[in-house]
């Protein structure tokens, strides 16, 4: 896949289970996972290939959001869930076989990340938490209230608990540093990459921040007066986001946070962007998911789902493209549809 081959991307399978896809899948070793939420939290491990179904696994946790992301490692595919379970669950990435599960006092709604052993996640119990990935056995509990996904980044956790921003030792959970924000973090998780940490915040604050991922000092701030959500991709030296209600994709200088280019949608943006072989992929509420030259903001395709939205954040993998629409669908693109 190319921005040359991208105009020639078509649907190879789509796959619709009763309750629908809305969050970004995973792939890995063969196999694409993804969650349904509502009614019930679901898991589906599917042939990446073909898009047919190897196995499901209802948690048996009832949702009104119908979005709650996973993690795939070494074997298991972790996922959160709401009240009353409020649970962490671990899967057998093989055959969807219930492993363990670790309860909280909070409903657990984003990816939990997993590095050397450990998974790490938050609750809106209003507590980070680290366990055995193995085991599910606690080995520390510390600041964060959930809304966001942890990164894990050479030996510390980076995550979001409104309005402040925390990293924390990856060993115990001690405090490493922690910046205050001018307003909500709401669902936005931090990219960090080359040691700065990027992420956005809501109003009344509506910013895109660059912090120094050592200290937490703030390096640049860039204010769009409008919901920065989700999480930030980084690459060719710039910063690439959507905004909530102006409905327009940025790209900002990743070390001056000057504006490179926009593009106006139209409508909501409220998906994390995935750049691939020198393509930008972003969904919208307008239904589309879209191709964007990444230095200029040139639309390179687009594909209009049946759906009133593509919340779902695009995976590339391999030349195929895999994102959920709100028509239910979770898709595969290929180039030809091949």
């Amino acid at each position: 896949m190319s921005p040359y081959t991208v105009q020639y991307l078509a649907v190879k399978w789509k796959f619709l289970p009763p309750s629908g896809v809305f969050t970004g899948p995973v792939v890995t070793n063969g196999v694409i996972y993804a969650t349904s939420g509502w009614p019930d939290v679901s898991v589906y491990a599917l042939n990446v290939a073909t898009g047919a179904q190897l196995w499901k696994y209802s948690t048996g946790s009832k949702t009104f959001n119908g979005f709650f992301s996973l993690a795939v490692a070494n074997g298991i595919v972790y996922l959160g869930t709401e009240g009353p379970d409020n649970s962490l669950f671990a899967l057998n990435a093989t055959t969807g076989a219930f492993l363990w599960k670790f309860t909280t006092g909070g409903s657990i709604t984003d990816n939990p990340a997993v590095s050397n052993g450990v998974v790490y996640f938050g609750s809106d119990d209003g507590h980070s938490y680290a366990l055995n990935a193995t085991t599910g056995e606690l080995l520390w509990t510390s600041v964060g209230d959930g809304s966001s996904s942890p990164a894990v980044v050479n030996g510390v956790v980076y995550l979001m608990s409104s309005p402040d921003v925390y990293a924390l030792d990856a060993s115990t959970g001690a405090v490493v540093w922690k910046y205050t924000s001018g307003g909500g973090t709401f669902e936005s998780s931090p990219a960090v990459v080359d040691g700065v940490v990027y992420y956005g915040t809501q109003w009344p604050d509506g910013s895109v921040y660059a912090l120094n991922a050592a200290t937490g000092t703030l390096l640049w701030k860039y204010t769009v007066d409008d919901f920065v959500e989700l999480t930030p991709a980084v690459a060719y030296g710039m910063v690439y986001l959507g905004v909530w209600w102006d409905g327009y994709v940025y790209a900002l200088n990743a070390t001056t946070g000057a504006l490179v280019w926009k593009y106006h949608t139209g409508r909501v943006v409220h998906t994390s962007p995935a750049v691939a072989n020198g393509v930008l992929y972003i969904g919208c509420e307008d239904g589309n998911l879209y191709a964007f030259e990444p230095h200029s903001g040139t639309v390179l395709w687009k594909y209009t789902t049946a759906g009133g939205f593509v919340y779902s954040p695009p995976v590339v993998i391999n030349g195929t493209v895999y994102a959920g629409s709100g028509d239910g669908n979770l898709y595969a693109f290929s180039p030809g549809g091949q």
